[in-house]
């Protein structure tokens, strides 16, 4: 899609946003530089959503404006008048501020059940003793943020969104742990589609692949009320920036009471999901296997001690309904590795799981360079006794030095390009495969390969134009300029050398 004009103004409004912001926060670590920003975010948005509410309850003249069922019934927090965001404003420049802060939030988790034991109530900590938080409050207080227009252009997401992605980009290999780069995302749900029925993660973080989910069913027209989310989340931070990021989307989501290990203490047991989307941690080396040695859901193997990866993908595939269908981040090492992993995949591929993998390009995280894929397990493929290998390691554009997206706007579209050709490829729809780019490849096929299912090794390579030079004259072309390059070579060699005599050294 072309970026219009609003669309320019508000990414130049994040980076305004994100400059002040760290100005102001100075010397903090990003691990809790997170917590302050996001918390006083996610105050202005319920404060906004509760005082325009409370504003239109005045005029209708009622008296229910305190009453907190007149806000439940829009799906509005109700926000207490110590915890309102004009107060915080009043107080900003108190020498106590931290402390009104954390008494601000545990007045609001109070009010509101679902908000218990998931905002971060640090403002009073000896740790933010340097940080300017009336500073913090000013910036965000002319911006609107869950007022009706702002929830109609999503502001707040964008906000919310954006931070998280910067707070990803600073804390190093932690940042990965919570956020799972959008475009990534959006390419799993452009593939398999959630528009209704239950959505599953088990592994996820601050709750990216819900947002995705929830914004393919606003832009296809459907209703975000046919889908069930359910999730889990092993870090209890985590836990709370995944509730704090659906609550601020209004998404009501099961991510189960607290946060905890899936593995050793799966929170949805009986769950059958008609779409998961995930991207676990990789290759997690110390994940308890040997607690979990005849656990039910190796139906496929067990999975080695020493890399969780194809834990993970048997846990997804216990949680599959009988028509349900995964994408699923994982290393890439996982479409090759041998010995256990080995079996267990040929097992999968068996038993006519693969629908489809994806090699994606390299440098998409902000935390690791590890290649991966994207898996699509299917229980009812449509192409039986076949899988599609696209290799899109050459799509995405780098937008710096060291981070890859894939874009979709008036001159690329990375998403689509993939999407589209999976979607022909299930549908029967006139799929043709393309040389160095997409194969569609029977079980046989890939036993003769070993059960490798490493895309470049059934795409091949793309074709080129002939531009029409006879093969022997590039040859000639080619064997003359390299001639002429090892001439060159061992005139640099004798300089070197005769350099190195005059200071008295010998090679």
């Amino acid at each position: 899609m072309v970026v219009s004009k609003m669309g320019k103004d508000m990414q130049e409004m994040e980076k305004t946003l994100w400059a002040a912001a760290d100005k102001m926060i100075g010397g903090l670590s990003v691990s809790n530089y997170k917590f302050v920003v996001l918390g006083i975010i996610f105050l202005k948005y319920i404060s906004d959503s509760f005082e325009e509410k409370y504003n239109e309850l005045v005029k209708e003249g009622y008296g229910l404006e305190e009453v907190r069922d007149a806000y439940e019934e829009d799906n509005i927090f109700f926000v207490p008048e110590k915890a309102r965001w004009s107060y915080l404003v009043a107080h900003s420049k108190d020498y106590n501020i931290g402390e009104i802060l954390d008494n601000a939030l545990d007045l609001i988790e109070k009010e509101n059940p679902s908000l218990k034991g998931v905002l971060f109530k640090i403002y009073n900590s000896p740790d933010f003793r340097n940080v300017n938080l009336g500073e913090i409050i000013d910036l965000f207080t002319n911006m609107k943020l869950g007022t009706k227009e702002a929830s109609e252009k999503d502001m707040l997401g964008r906000v919310y969104e954006y931070f998280l992605g910067q707070f990803a980009s600073k804390d190093g290999q932690k940042g990965g742990e919570f956020y799972t780069p959008a475009c990534i995302v959006r390419t799993m749900v452009e593939m398999i589609e959630p528009y209704s029925g239950r959505v599953y993660d088990p592994a996820c973080g601050s709750g990216g692949m819900f947002v995705q989910s929830l914004k393919f069913i606003q832009n296809h027209q459907g209703n975000v009320r046919d889908i069930s989310i359910y999730g889990q989340e092993k870090n209890p931070t985590t836990w709370k920036l995944a509730k704090m990021n659906l609550a601020i989307r209004s998404i009501d989501g099961n991510l189960g009471k607290f946060a905890a290990d899936t593995f050793h203490e799966d929170l949805h047991k009986d769950l059958k999901a008609d779409y998961i989307l995930a991207n676990p941690p990789f290759n997690i080396s110390d994940w308890g296997q040997e607690k979990l040695v005849d656990d039910y859901r190796w139906k496929y193997g067990v999975p080695p001690k020493g890399n969780a990866n194809y834990a993970w993908l048997q846990h997804m595939i216990s949680k599959l309904s009988v028509n349900g269908k995964a994408a699923i981040v994982l290393a890439n090492g996982s479409l090759a590795a041998g010995g256990q992993e080995g079996q267990i995949r040929k097992n999968i591929i068996e038993a006519d799981l693969v629908d489809c993998i994806v090699a994606m390009p390299s440098n998409l995280f902000y935390t690791v360079i590890i290649p991966c894929s994207i898996w699509i397990i299917n229980r009812n493929k449509k192409q039986k006794g076949n899988t599609l290998f696209i290799n899109a390691t050459n799509l995405g554009t780098m937008v710096t030095r060291k981070l890859r997206e894939l874009l979709e706007d008036s001159e690329h579209h990375d998403i689509s390009k993939i999407a589209d050709i999976y979607h022909r490829y299930q549908n029967d729809d006139n799929y043709e495969d393309i040389p160095g780019f997409c194969k569609k490849s029977t079980i046989d096929e890939i036993k003769s390969n070993g059960y490798v299912l490493t895309p470049g090794r059934y795409v091949g390579i793309e074709d080129t134009e002939d531009d029409g030079i006879p093969f022997e004259e590039k040859m000639k072309n080619i064997t003359s300029e390299l001639s002429k390059q090892f001439e060159e070579s061992h005139k640099l060699e004798e300089e070197i050398r005769r350099s190195l005599e005059v200071i008295g050294f010998e090679i």
